[in-house]
């Protein structure tokens, strides 16, 4: 790998990571909102261990980054503040030596072997993300005994980041930098409010599988609703929309962190990823 392209995924990745954790997202951490046993600058510790391992994914392969990311940040951080991150920007980054990351996505999972499925298994068993269960096939208690996107492909219908591995990033690439695109647009001046934005848009219109996983669907679809309300307000612009957004955030923030929408916090990092990536954003 090249000085250049190195210096380009460290920027991309850590500044994904440092503005989607700076955001004021709804029921999230961010500089102004903690939880119990996270802050602020767990996530920016994180994100910077994070962009000088995944900088150097030409080197050690996606899984092994995904696996020495989490590692590292277990041990800086004594938490997991950012597996679901990890598992969507790897082969992201992966994906965007070639060129277009969508020309390219496709084939870097399709080479995801067995051994690869044994490496990301380690990764979550060493995150302990929450609300993970169990499941008849592929669990994570055993070793693997599928390639990667089959594995994920079991797991697509419950869990939206195992979904971008089995539809090759189809919601990223899709979805996310549409809505993107849009909200850059709206808030040319205010770069929080457009990943606000954002964060509320993957919410209402994918029910946030940490939230479905930790508590339940029904309390997940409700999450969803919420923010669809937010934005059918025309936030930020209106009163009623700003209110109803502190009622969300004060919502999802009343139990803990058990509804923290912490899967769509991580789709809108791999989504600045892109957005940075391709251009179509810059720092």
């Amino acid at each position: 790998m090249t000085n250049d392209r190195t210096t380009q995924l460290t920027k991309w990745t850590e500044t994904a990571c440092l503005w989607e954790a700076e955001a004021p997202k709804a029921g999230n951490v961010h500089p102004h909102a903690s939880f119990a046993d996270l802050t602020y600058q767990d996530f920016v510790r994180s994100a910077r261990a994070t962009a000088f391992i995944l900088s150097r994914i030409d080197q050690r392969g996606i899984a092994k980054s995904i696996l020495d990311a989490v590692k590292t940040v277990k041990l800086q951080i004594g938490r997991n503040t950012n597996l679901g991150i990890v598992l969507l920007i790897a082969p992201l980054a992966a994906a965007s030596r070639d060129g277009s990351i969508e020309d390219h996505i496709a084939q870097q999972i399709d080479e995801l072997n067995v051994a690869d499925s044994r490496l990301i298994y380690e990764a979550i068993r060493t995150a302990k993300p929450g609300g993970m269960g169990t499941t008849s096939e592929q669990d994570l208690s055993a070793e693997p005994t599928e390639p990667v996107r089959e594995i994920m492909s079991l797991a697509a219908d419950r869990d939206l980041i195992a979904r971008q591995f089995s539809n090759n990033f189809a919601d990223v690439l899709g979805f996310g930098r549409d809505r993107l695109e849009t909200w850059w647009e709206r808030c040319p001046q205010d770069r929080n409010q457009a990943i606000v934005g954002l964060h509320l848009e993957w919410m209402a219109n994918y029910p946030d599988s940490l939230i479905a996983r930790k508590c339940d669907e029904e309390i997940a679809m409700e999450s969803s609703v919420r923010a669809k309300q937010v934005l059918d307000l025309n936030w930020p612009e209106t009163v009623e929309s700003q209110e109803e957004f502190a009622k969300l955030d004060a919502w999802l923030r009343d139990d803990g962190h058990r509804k923290n929408p912490g899967t769509s916090a991580d789709l809108v990092a791999a989504t600045l990823f892109v957005g940075l990536c391709e251009g179509l954003i810059s720092c």
